[in-house]
């Protein structure tokens, strides 16, 4: 996993967390609620994608700002909505000194965190991530979710069912990854580094799908010697 995370990173840690950030614009008193759009971040499926992607664990360069991603979405609920950002986490046992600064820093940043302890295999947060996507749901003023998450498969069917009550969704990941959000026709895909200021520096990517024609090198994720430590 990452190296413990200090509050100015803003990045997403090794022991996957999650939180949010809510900012409404003028409240006027209306009978409708005003439009929402929410953020569900998956930061141990985001996390372990980006590990993946890298073919080590991130620095500080290459952890997700999630200032940007704040600023971001501000920008699609605009000035009249409500934007609301949560981040949900798994925390291990031992791990809670070096995840605090992270889960601090998150919400100085405006976004709220759900974390849940890592206790047995499945202790993940998909679950808890659908419960809130359905509690604001049923409140009203659903306009749009955006699902950050490594592959989204878990997702799939309650975002589609979600798209067919005329709220937009859009899933955030990696392309290498997220192949059913990247060919659907219904689900929106942006890659988290077509954020802008998301990374401080390119990730080390290339992929098979948007090769140059004059080629790439694909640069081997670990040493062969490693072949003689198995």
């Amino acid at each position: 996993m990452s190296p413990s995370p200090s509050p100015a990173d803003l990045a997403t840690p090794p022991a996957a967390l999650s939180g949010g950030i809510e900012d409404a614009g003028d409240d006027a008193a209306t009978d409708a609620p005003p439009a929402r759009t929410l953020l569900v971040w998956d930061a141990p499926n985001i996390d372990m994608s980006l590990g993946s992607l890298l073919g080590t664990r991130p620095t500080s360069a290459f952890r997700p700002r999630f200032d940007a991603v704040g600023r971001w979405l501000l920008g699609e609920a605009g000035p009249e909505g409500v934007a609301e950002a949560t981040v949900f986490t798994n925390v291990v046992p031992g791990s809670t000194e070096i995840v605090r600064p992270w889960v601090e820093a998150l919400r100085n940043v405006g976004f709220a965190v759900f974390a849940k302890p890592k206790v047995v295999e499945d202790s993940d947060v998909d679950e808890d991530m659908l419960a809130h996507i359905e509690l604001r749901r049923s409140e009203g003023g659903l306009a749009h979710v955006v699902v950050a998450s490594g592959d989204g498969r878990a997702f799939r069917e309650p975002l589609e069912s979600l798209v067919a009550q005329g709220i937009t969704v859009t899933v955030i990941g990696f392309r290498e990854y997220a192949a059913f959000a990247v060919a659907s026709e219904i689900v929106d895909f942006l890659d988290l580094e077509d954020i802008d200021g998301v990374f401080r520096e390119p990730l080390p990517r290339v992929s098979l799908d948007t090769l140059p024609d004059d080629g790439a090198w694909l640069p081997p994720l670990r040493s062969l010697r490693s072949l003689l430590e198995r």
